[in-house]
């Protein structure tokens, strides 16, 4: 038993140590990554700063189309998923218009709503809960669906309903009203 215990220590502990060094753009130091070659400011709201960054002109022009700028200007906190353009890229052109038509409004918003989780989920507050899920966290998107958070070597893997994956490439992105974590590739609902 003693030896089971001592493994689980050790696999927490290594999995807190991938996890602060998959995380290294993690805000420690009171000041924030640089995202798109802008600055991040913790003063600025979620969608104010996404709109600064040359890597998420294809999230914000969703969120346009969504009507979801109000929301994500709000007090929150939240906690956002912010696919890149090169993970909307990942999503076929046609799908992509598609979603960004008026009468897509509501698939559109499905989808961006399923990348926000209610709260503030720092890379603190995830790692604590894949230690406390047995290498696995999961969290409710405010679309209603589920995310799976877990470990892939030293990588943050953020999991959606179909089985996609996505890595967070860039975490604790301070907001004043939550936090983005970057991530590699756009996450569905079922």
């Amino acid at each position: 038993m003693a030896n089971t215990n001592r493994a689980n220590s050790n696999m927490n502990s290594n999995m807190s140590s991938n996890m602060n060094s998959n995380m290294s753009n993690a805000n420690t130091t009171g000041t924030n990554p640089m995202v798109g070659g802008a600055a991040m400011l913790n003063t600025k709201d979620i969608v104010d700063n996404a709109s600064n960054s040359k890597d998420h002109t294809t999230l914000v022009a969703a969120v346009k189309a969504a009507g979801l700028v109000e929301t994500l200007k709000g007090a929150g906190p939240f906690t956002v998923f912010a696919p890149t353009n090169a993970a909307f890229d990942k999503v076929p052109k046609a799908t992509l218009d598609t979603l960004m038509k008026p009468e897509s409004k509501k698939a559109l918003t499905g989808i961006l709503t399923y990348h926000v989780v209610a709260g503030k989920q720092d890379a603190a507050a995830i790692s604590a809960a894949i230690k406390a899920g047995n290498g696995k966290a999961t969290f409710k998107t405010v679309a209603g669906g589920m995310l799976t958070a877990s470990m892939e070597g030293s990588d943050v893997i953020v999991t959606d309903e179909k089985g996609g994956k996505s890595k967070v490439t860039t975490a604790d992105v301070m907001q004043s009203n939550g936090v983005i974590h970057v991530v590699d590739s756009v996450l569905m609902p079922k």
